[in-house]
């Protein structure tokens, strides 16, 4: 028993880092720059240390650091396998903008819970208003994020992140075959409601949703389902509908 829990936390402390490569069994990589100084100037990786890459399709690949060219790092590779961390249950997840480190924890945190796609959505109470340059900024760090959270939960699929849009746009017609809105005075709750295997989800910014926005999402096919008897902040009503519908539905309900 407790050999095998060391091999446990051996294997969780290997690194795993994303990259834009296609990657195949027994190919020498060379990094691109923020990778190979995230290894060699940060996690101090050392020559014959073990690491995993992964590229987004579903597969890791196990290899050792090799040398370093310059400030790039050179990793050979071993091993290919298949990943067997998402989930059987399909959630797209619509974020009304909340302001940095709220939006950030959501985007992080939603990773690790599962989900399959995320979109920023500006709603009524959206405190950040971004155009142009700075929106461009800002996905850019949201999908740095998103790979991140991958790193570190062992995902080998990154979730989609889509363009900031608006409330309305994003609740048309879709191919989920339920939708939900998260809403605090609504009388149905998650139970309520029959398995499926795609849920789409809508979470307002900070103060919620105006109740417009309310019926322009019922228009839209939404459902509307509170999370119990309290006012959950945005970051935590995210959190709190994911964890329950992997757990109804999804990969938690084992």
């Amino acid at each position: 028993m407790a050999s095998s829990r060391r091999c446990i936390v051996d294997i969780m402390r290997i690194p795993r880092c994303y990259t834009e490569q296609q990657l195949k069994r027994t190919q020498t990589v060379v990094l691109e720059q923020d990778v190979s100084h995230h290894l060699l100037h940060v996690l101090r990786l050392r020559c014959g240390d073990s690491l995993i890459l992964f590229n987004g399709d579903g597969k890791e690949h196990s290899g050792v650091l090799a040398n370093a060219q310059g400030k790039l790092a050179v990793v050979e590779l071993s091993e290919e396998r298949d990943t067997c961390t998402e989930s059987g249950l399909h959630i797209e997840l619509g974020q009304g903008i909340s302001r940095g480190e709220r939006m950030d924890f959501v985007l992080q945190k939603s990773v690790e819970l599962g989900v399959s796609a995320v979109t920023p959505l500006w709603t009524s109470r959206s405190q950040v208003k971004l155009s142009g340059p700075r929106l461009e900024k800002r996905l850019a760090h949201w999908r740095a994020i998103i790979r991140s959270a991958c790193e570190q939960s062992g995902r080998s699929v990154l979730p989609s992140l889509n363009n900031a849009r608006s409330l309305a746009e994003w609740c048309g017609p879709a191919e989920s075959q339920l939708k939900l809105v998260l809403d605090p005075s609504a009388s149905a709750h998650l139970c309520d409601f029959p398995a499926t295997t795609r849920v789409k989800l809508l979470i307002g910014p900070e103060g919620g949703l105006e109740p417009d926005e309310i019926r322009l999402a019922e228009a839209g096919g939404f459902e509307r389902v509170r999370l119990g008897p309290r006012t959950l902040r945005t970051e935590t009503a995210a959190l709190a509908a994911l964890t329950a519908v992997q757990t109804l539905w999804g990969d938690l309900a084992s």
